[in-house]
């Protein structure tokens, strides 16, 4: 069994051909530097939470990452042949925008009972500032529903990489990984105020692997000065 890859976690073809195809690619022509990769659980269920700066975030986590990674993408990249051949391959799961969020729960609880690693980007949409901005509560159910661990990934410099120029970004590329980490096991109905600072708690771990100027609205630092 592959290092890093858990029972049952089998990568597809284009994913395992991919994957060294972009640390090369991005390691020689975008001096991309992995801190922390100690820090990614060997095997088992794991849901990786991670900034969300740009469309090319997804392939530096693919290469960052030593192994396999799950993904949602939306509905409509599926829709011709190409799209949904490299869609596939690379792990990515249709979801509908336009419907609600329990079939997309239940797509991430399937893929972590199975002991696959998933990606969440808690702020659902890529942060046009490039610094963490309000985040949304579905990445505490997901992680209470699971008790799966939590990854907290930063990354930085794939708002500077078109996707045209992913074989040679020619940029800076950074992938900090932190110590995985779990919620605590809460019995009965959760107020609303103890999910937010449940989250809150998540995405300051993802703001800690940040430069001070990415961290928005959850830098730790800022968070202790209100108080």
């Amino acid at each position: 069994m592959p290092l890093g890859q858990s029972k049952g976690e089998n990568a597809t073809l284009l994913y395992r051909l991919g994957r060294p195809l972009a640390r090369f690619c991005f390691g020689t022509f975008g001096r991309m530097e992995v801190i922390g990769e100690e820090n990614v659980p060997p095997h088992g269920p794991v849901i990786l939470v991670c900034n969300h700066l740009a469309f090319t975030d997804p392939p530096l986590l693919v290469a960052a990452i030593p192994r396999p990674l799950h993904f949602l993408g939306k509905k409509e990249l599926f829709e011709n042949p190409m799209g949904k051949f490299l869609m596939r391959g690379f792990h990515v799961f249709p979801y509908d925008r336009t419907t609600a969020s329990t079939e997309t729960m239940r797509t991430m609880l399937g893929l972590l009972d199975q002991d696959r690693a998933v990606v969440v980007f808690p702020e659902g949409t890529r942060s046009k500032s490039h610094s963490l901005q309000e985040a949304q509560l579905g990445v505490v159910y997901l992680a209470l529903k699971s008790q799966a661990p939590i990854l907290p990934v930063g990354v930085t410099g794939t708002q500077n990489m078109r996707a045209w120029r992913m074989p040679a970004p020619l940029c800076r590329l950074t992938a900090s990984i932190g110590p995985p980490f779990t919620l605590p096991v809460v019995e009965g109905r959760i107020p609303r105020p103890v999910m937010q600072g449940m989250l809150r708690t998540v995405m300051e771990r993802v703001a800690l692997q940040l430069p001070p100027e990415f961290r928005g609205v959850y830098d730790p630092a800022g968070n202790a000065n209100e108080e």
